[in-house]
């Protein structure tokens, strides 16, 4: 028998999981998708590439994602100047390969996969690193200002954050075929 989850424990899950939900469907996806390559959970390149363009975009993020185990050891545990130049560089240039795909279009969904490919301990450093790859001139600007709008005052000025790891890791469902199950 499994361990039993707290109440709050599930509220958090089902708040989590409306979060996603109210998520645009390319945005689901691409954080699906980006969660098979990252935790390298499933075979990302069959399960997700439609066409060539889309399977070349997709081992591109795995050469980026490549980084991830390196940054998930190397977040700071304080607020030290000599941390941050070795953890945020690298994060702020995965970051601006996941804000240049076009599918995150907000801090919500950006923290939303960033909490889970790297875990909570990054909280801190997300709205610096979203800021500082979404204002690279990498990105067009109209795309630039969308990004840069969707960031909260609240979450750019947070003095405290969450320690509490995500529960809720959205995956690949398949279809079922409604016209096939018994009435």
């Amino acid at each position: 028998m499994g361990a039993r989850m707290k109440p709050a424990e599930g509220a958090m899950t089902l708040s989590e999981m409306k979060e996603f939900a109210g998520f645009a469907a390319a945005t689901q996806r691409y954080v699906r998708r980006s969660l098979d390559i990252g935790l390298d959970r499933d075979d990302a390149l069959s399960r997700w590439s439609r066409d060539v363009v889309e399977a070349a975009s997709i081992r591109a993020q795995a050469r980026m994602y490549d980084r991830l185990p390196e940054l998930r050891a190397m977040v700071p545990d304080d607020n030290g100047l000599d941390a941050v130049e070795p953890f945020m560089a690298p994060l702020v240039t995965v970051s601006a390969f996941d804000l240049g795909q076009g599918r995150l279009t907000s801090f919500s969904a950006y923290r939303f996969l960033y909490e889970r490919l790297i875990g909570a301990e990054v909280r801190p450093w997300l709205p610096a690193a979203f800021c500082s790859a979404a204002a690279l001139p990498t990105l067009h600007p109209d795309l630039r200002r969308r990004l840069l709008q969707s960031i909260s005052e609240a979450a750019a000025t947070a003095s405290g954050w969450s320690s509490r790891q995500p529960s809720f890791y959205p995956a690949w469902v398949e279809k079922v075929d409604t016209t096939a199950l018994p009435n």
